[in-house]
């Protein structure tokens, strides 16, 4: 008698699934919010359009699609064959990091033209999540991931702004 053919897919939990995307996007939130400083006077200094949303935007959008992206990527795990989740794992952590990298090169660093080049790879990075969620075949994942590359794009459009405002 033959075992039963083994599929690359080995299914875990969801609590297991959270307890590998929660850290990354906590460590990344945590980490990007220690460097964001747009009480200081260098940031209240800077000329912004006037297309900016209030600074009390921010930390809700950000909490939304942090949320998001550690369901998404929570998700994707169930989905990927087993050899694949420390990558889209690996794939998590670098974004995160990169977002947090972010606020400290534009906000601590006071450089917002190398946080440009920055958030380019971020965005490049976000891309990639929601690429590797499609081709996991999970749609909801991807559609999850959506609205984090939509604010990436605007959030890259309003730091060209700023440089551009403030040569």
């Amino acid at each position: 008698m033959n075992a039963p053919a083994k599929t690359s897919i080995d299914h875990l939990s969801l609590p297991r699934r959270l307890a590998r995307t929660i850290p990354p996007v906590l460590a990344g939130a945590a980490v990007g919010g220690l460097g964001t400083k747009p009480a200081s006077a260098w940031y209240r200094a800077l000329r912004k359009p006037a297309w900016q949303p209030p600074a009390a935007v921010f930390a809700p959008v950000w909490t939304a699609l942090y949320a998001s992206a550690a369901g998404a990527t929570a998700s994707m795990l169930e989905r990927v064959p087993v050899d694949d989740r420390h990558d889209v794992e690996r794939a998590l952590w670098i974004n995160m990091s990169l977002n947090a990298g972010w606020c400290w090169l534009f906000f601590t660093a006071e450089k917002p033209r190398l946080a440009l080049a920055e958030i380019l790879l971020l965005q490049a990075s976000t891309l990639d999540l929601a690429r590797r969620a499609h081709a996991a075949g999970d749609d909801r994942a991807a559609l999850a991931l959506a609205p984090y590359v939509g604010w990436n794009a605007f959030a890259t459009a309003l730091n060209v702004a700023i440089v551009r405002r403030n040569p």
